[in-house]
């Protein structure tokens, strides 16, 4: 069998299926009213925005449950089960994640504000999540305690802190591509990028065979992305919403669990990781200065913005960056 076929279909499928469920769910995202209401305190060119159908990411959850759902049963048939329950975890993490995201939407749709759960609640939820996903990992597809350190080529077993370490991982990449989630297009460009290194991963990890669920993973990421991009580039026609920038998310550092180096997230992922610390800076700055801000605004794509930058433009420096940081890992940073 030619698995190479069978990835490129799954990333062709995925792309279609995004495009042709998004087509069919804006008007209906429009007709119940259901657009992203701006911050007062966020650009004030942002409010023509106001009113952009969100929730959109209800689509390529669906798209890439479809397709790797289908995709797993054959390759299950083919190699046997285990060889696609790695993904199949990965997949269930990100859907519960976009469930997470998705029920924060509805209760900011439904208060009129951009405020849903609150960060205890959904850290809570997330946490449950990440520590179902971690038992699944663990107890089935059979990773442990040790820690590979990229471009060091070390391996430490951590114990016990494994899990605690896992667990930040887990909750905090997760939310890091939530606020990546800022800008037209800016989260789905990035996280494409991402899958790129995934699907290249997976052909180069260890240069032994081919890891095909990772494989799988990047197809999926890069169809759900691009199909996605169809209609939330520049200017943006829906927005992907929690709920699609919690799915991303959970794949995203899923996907670092899957090739067994967690840590390496901190690297192809850079720009969530930037952007997260953008707003720590920013929070920490503030209240140490009684007032003053490091940033013009925090998350740092803002700040970008309020330079002068276009959207486009940062979501092209943005990928770009990620695309370079993807290259060193898969140079440097395998295991």
């Amino acid at each position: 069998m030619n698995y190479n076929l069978m990835y490129i279909a799954a990333l062709l499928a995925t792309f279609g299926i995004t495009v042709l469920i998004s087509r069919k769910l804006i008007p209906i995202l429009k007709s119940r009213k259901m657009g992203q209401t701006i911050l007062e305190i966020g650009p004030r060119w942002h409010k023509n925005k106001e009113g952009t159908p969100t929730m959109g990411g209800l689509a390529f959850i669906a798209a890439a449950a479809i397709t790797g759902i289908a995709a797993s049963v054959y390759l299950a048939v083919i190699d046997g089960i285990r060889s696609t329950l790695p993904f199949m975890f990965t997949l269930a993490f990100g859907i519960v994640c976009g469930l997470i995201g998705c029920v924060d939407d509805t209760a900011k749709l439904r208060r009129k504000q951009n405020e849903g759960l609150t960060a205890p609640q959904k850290f809570l939820l997330q946490l449950i999540a990440a520590a179902l996903y971690l038992l699944g990992m663990t107890l089935v597809c059979g990773i442990d305690t040790t820690i590979y350190i990229p471009f060091f080529g070390a391996e430490i077993d951590f114990g016990f802190f494994y899990y605690v370490i896992a667990l930040l991982l887990l909750t905090g990449v997760d939310n890091a591509v939530n606020l990546t989630d800022g800008l037209d297009g800016l989260c789905s460009s990035v996280t494409l990028v991402v899958g790129l290194f995934f699907t290249a991963a997976g052909y180069m990890n260890g240069l032994a065979e081919p890891d095909g669920d990772v494989i799988l993973l990047g197809a999926v990421l890069i169809g759900a992305c691009a199909g996605f991009l169809v209609y939330n580039f520049y200017p943006a026609r829906v927005f992907m919403g929690d709920t699609g920038s919690l799915f991303l998310g959970g794949l995203v550092v899923g996907g670092s669990f899957m090739i067994d180096n967690p840590l390496l997230v901190v690297v192809f992922g850079i720009v969530y990781i930037i952007e997260t610390a953008s707003v720590i800076l920013q929070v920490g700055y503030f209240k140490l200065t009684h007032g003053k801000r490091l940033f013009k605004m925090a998350p740092i794509h803002h700040h970008f913005e309020k330079c002068g930058w276009s959207e486009i433009k940062i979501g092209i420096a943005a990928s770009a960056l990620t695309a370079v940081m993807a290259v060193v890992s898969i140079l440097f940073g395998l295991k």
